[in-house]
């Protein structure tokens, strides 16, 4: 059993228009709840329990969304910000009206995963220090990049004068000048990544998110682009 709520509270929150738009399409009597026909765009009812048709359509009524994006640098992960475009301006408004929320962050000029949603208790469980939800990076370092940092960020290197980062894994595809590399770590802390290569005397150059937990960015989607989470994807989020 869900929550009892307005009919036209409803309709809106899943993108049907305005509560004066619900309003007008009730009045025409083209709305239907458990099969009746419903005058009264107030009418308040259980969405989980009974069936809504608009138009002789079925709305498929659901309580939170996931998203997948594939964040392109320059874009602010916030749902909002006086200066800089944000992440929900990327995204349609039949997904704004869920009011979804970055889960977790991307630095400004960072690309990548990142995962919208309106669902508070999954943000808090992936997010909890607690749970260590592995996060890996593809990177590109000035500077040689060898087996001593992977045994370095294996030990955890200081990013703060009193701060410890946990171990991390350091994979090296490319040593050179220029080095490629992918990095997991188990903490959010801020700069992260770009703090932990300045202890060890290198710099980011580039930097791309590329999975949360078990789930992988899904690389056909270009940057900016974005869609929603099977629910297998979903479930991938907290392993």
């Amino acid at each position: 059993m869900g929550k009892v709520d307005r009919l036209d509270k409803i309709l809106a929150n899943l993108g049907y228009g305005s509560r004066k738009d619900i309003k007008s399409l009730a009045k025409q009597g083209i709305i239907k709840v458990d099969g009746k026909i419903i005058k009264d765009s107030s009418f308040k009812l259980d969405p989980l329990i009974s069936k809504i048709e608009v138009d002789d359509e079925e709305v498929f009524y659901r309580k939170y969304i996931y998203i997948m994006m594939n964040k392109p640098n320059g874009v602010v992960s916030s749902t909002d910000d006086p200066i800089s475009e944000t992440v929900v301006d990327l995204i349609e408004d039949k997904y704004k009206v869920f009011n979804p929320f970055p889960v977790g962050r991307l630095d400004k000029d960072t690309e990548g995963l990142l995962i919208l949603s309106n669902d508070g208790q999954l943000a808090h469980r992936i997010l909890s220090p607690k749970k260590h939800v592995k996060k890996t990076y593809y990177a590109e370092i000035e500077g040689i990049v060898d087996e001593k940092d992977i045994i370095k960020f294996k030990e955890g290197v200081y990013i703060e004068e009193e701060y410890k980062t946990l171990p991390a894994e350091l994979e090296i595809l490319e040593s050179d000048t220029i080095s490629k590399i992918n990095l997991t770590i188990v903490e959010g802390k801020f700069h992260q990544v770009k703090r932990m290569f300045q202890a060890v005397d290198k710099k980011v150059i580039y930097l791309k998110r590329i999975s949360m937990g078990a789930l992988k960015l899904d690389e056909s989607l270009k940057l900016g682009d974005y869609r929603e989470l099977t629910e297998n994807e979903i479930n991938l989020l907290e392993k």
